[in-house]
């Protein structure tokens, strides 16, 4: 999944013959799962037509202050709406313009409005683009906190070839989404996540397990993942999925494959988080052929799988480690003995004891400890938002 998935991109279109490109651009967006809007300065309307980007985007294009019907269109509201803004064409002439605060067009209104971060794609003949006043408001802009896609070499509409055409359309949406994923607070960050349950067999037929479904291990990939981290998730038997996001998903069985695979990534993540519900004892025999029901009483014999958390916190060199502990009496005590014992460094606490957590349920109500004692209480909520709640406070608290 793209990080543009969701976001709301608007599309400002000024005077050049580069207008073109903007309904590829719009397209491109569109498919990344942006929601994207279209103004245009009214000499934009010589190079590209409101139909095709007002068809593109599913929303309505505007020009000018006034609309047709005499409505005023509000610049206010398209840069409060916008999530991200992209000019592009942005020709000499607006570069001019939004440098010196200039304020005569629907585009250059919305650009002095806008909150959001406001990225530029200059397109103009190679001496244009050279000149020093050209540099000079590219410089002001930057200054100002925009953001430069540069121009890019190639023949340009005069006949010449060099530096000033407009990045192309996919190199445009490369950029963004570069530049919004390097200024996410998990940027740069490798995370390692247990989900699910394990599976211990007893005969090819059936296993020791337990009801955990994998959701809250998933929320918190998905979620590392649109903070901007890397991520792995070790995953047991688990109907959930993590399609669309860009997540190294290692599938295991028992409890020894889990602890193989953690192992594995272990040395090279900074945040490990162990939420998988791993069964705590296997079988000592399993057996190769179907049991068949031949006595009124079975005995199996079990023995304890290695203790994958544990041996985390003893190896733990420069990771942040989080374990998940879900009790039924004495919630808070456990917790405690369990994130020392273990070495952790903060532990997520929820009690089977709440209607709002537990195993195979939307929901999940936490409390998270730190090595300090202190702990933090939330609220019962969807575990996609729990999913956050855990992220932020490792940023907050952990991780700055």
């Amino acid at each position: 999944m793209s990080i543009l998935h969701n976001k709301k991109i608007l599309v400002a279109v000024t005077a050049g013959i580069a207008a073109y490109k903007a309904a590829i651009l719009v397209r491109g967006l569109i498919k990344k799962g942006a929601d994207v809007k279209v103004i245009l300065t009214p000499e934009a309307l010589h190079f590209v037509t409101p139909l095709t980007l007002s068809t593109l985007s599913k929303h309505e294009v505007e020009w000018e202050f006034f609309g047709e019907r005499g409505d005023w269109n509000n610049h206010v509201e398209y840069a409060l709406w916008a999530d991200y803004m992209i000019i592009a064409p942005c020709t000499a002439n607006t570069l001019s313009a939004m440098a010196d605060g200039i304020c005569n067009n629907l585009v250059l209104a919305t650009y002095l409005s806008a909150k959001c971060p406001v990225f530029f794609a200059p397109a103009m003949d190679l001496d244009m683009y050279q000149h020093p006043t050209t540099k000079r408001n590219i410089e002001t802009l930057q200054t100002n906190g925009n953001i430069l896609i540069p121009a890019e070499s190639g023949e340009l509409a005069s006949g010449l070839v060099g530096e000033g055409r407009m990045a192309e359309p996919e190199h445009i949406i490369e950029f963004v989404e570069k530049s919004i994923q390097e200024n996410l607070p998990l940027y740069g960050k490798r995370f390692l996540i247990s989900a699910g349950p394990t599976y211990e067999n007893i005969d090819p037929v059936r296993f020791i397990g337990n009801y955990s479904s994998g959701k809250m291990g998933y929320e918190l990939a998905k979620a590392a993942k649109q903070l901007g981290a890397e991520v792995t998730l070790v995953s047991g038997p688990s109907n959930e999925s993590v399609n669309g996001y860009s997540i190294n998903l290692e599938k295991v069985i028992s409890a020894q494959n889990m602890y193989d695979a953690m192992h594995q990534h272990y040395p090279t993540a900074d945040v490990v988080i162990m939420s998988a519900a791993v069964a705590d004892y296997r079988p000592k025999e399993q057996a190769t052929q179907k049991i068949k029901k031949d006595n009124e009483n079975l005995t199996i014999e079990l023995v304890k799988n290695p203790d994958i958390l544990k041996s985390l916190g003893d190896k733990k060199t420069h990771q942040v480690l989080v374990g998940f502990a879900l009790e039924t009496n004495n919630e808070m005590e456990y917790a405690k003995a369990k994130l020392e014992k273990k070495n952790l460094d903060v532990i997520v606490l929820n009690s089977m004891q709440d209607k709002d957590a537990g195993f195979q349920k939307n929901t999940n109500k936490i409390t998270i400890i730190d090595r300090t004692g202190a702990h933090q209480n939330f609220d019962a909520k969807p575990k996609n938002e729990v999913a956050f709640d855990i992220l932020n406070y490792l940023i907050t608290k952990k991780l700055n």
